[in-house]
């Protein structure tokens, strides 16, 4: 998601200096007219604003502290970061920004690949508001909506809070399409029912899980990720974790989170989220066929 975020900054007149570990996401950057950094550190020493986005929260406080990240930065560098870590994480990153006099923000995204291409995502930030406001011309260029949600670790746990909404909708618009098939209605059909019903939401409308309604859907392209099952997995394993940490009762974040984790690791590793409709047919059909066996 960084390479088309980036673009958009270098479309809009920003001077985009930028660094990735894949060599290939690193031409495509370069492509779309960001300049390549020998390395995170050499990108960061020349920057006013630094944005990274990383896969989990120890990446995020190595790349700070042991690979100097925020040593190499000038003083008072704005350091935002883009990653969907853990809140802890988030908060000690902050921490380590301010101990070397630069100012964060965590400001985690919504809307997946397609989202960063279009520059229509959606931010939740967490810092100090004049760190936020410091931010926001960028992030506006990025995505049509950032949202402060408050201190330090705030716009990570509005990530996670609305992703665990995600994954759960996702599993319960996926079972109610396969509970249609069965019930011989078409996809159309219950499509253009629910989208119009009480039953609409994203995961529907934008992200829906069978090709043909929505034809930007990842469905319609073999379930490509836009955003990948793994991804969603660990979203949801930072709300599971987080939910027993607080003693939260909720059965269904758990129960989703279990059930992607299952689907990442297996077939879903290479998919969108949406995919999961793919293991509950398939889980489905197994159940038919051993009740049928009994039966017989």
């Amino acid at each position: 998601m960084g390479g088309p975020m980036a673009a958009n900054l270098v479309r809009a007149g920003y001077r985009v200096l930028g660094h990735d570990l894949v060599e290939s996401c690193l031409a495509a950057a370069e492509e779309s007219g960001v300049e390549r950094a020998k390395s995170a550190t050499e990108a960061a020493a020349a920057a006013d604003v630094v944005i990274t986005m990383l896969p989990a929260g120890r990446h995020v406080l190595s790349l700070y502290g042991q690979e100097g990240l925020l040593e190499a930065a000038r003083p008072g560098t704005l350091f935002v970061d883009c990653s969907t870590i853990d809140v802890a994480d988030s908060r000690a990153a902050h921490a380590a920004a301010a101990a070397t006099g630069h100012r964060s923000l965590d400001a985690p995204v919504s809307g997946g690949v397609v989202g960063a291409e279009a520059g229509t995502l959606t931010f939740m930030a967490g810092g100090e508001e004049t760190a936020f406001a410091a931010a926001e011309p960028l992030l506006s260029v990025m995505g049509k909506k950032a949202v402060h949600c408050g201190g330090a670790g705030a716009g990570q746990a509005a990530k996670i809070c609305n992703n665990m909404i995600l994954g759960v909708s996702m599993i319960a618009v996926s079972e109610a399409f396969v509970l249609a098939e069965s019930l011989g209605l078409s996809d159309q059909a219950l499509y253009d029912v629910a989208s119009a019903a009480s039953g609409q939401c994203w995961a529907l409308t934008v992200n829906c899980p069978v090709p043909g309604p929505v034809p930007t859907s990842p469905a319609n392209r073999d379930y490509r990720p836009g955003f990948a099952a793994p991804l969603m997995a660990k979203d949801l394993g930072l709300a599971a974790n987080a939910l027993r940490a607080g003693g939260i009762d909720a059965e269904l974040g758990l129960k989703a989170a279990e059930l992607y984790a299952r689907f990442a690791e297996g077939a879903g590793a290479d998919q969108d989220f949406s995919g999961i409709v793919r293991a509950i047919r398939a889980a489905s059909s197994q159940t038919t066929a051993t009740q049928e066996g009994t039966t017989a």
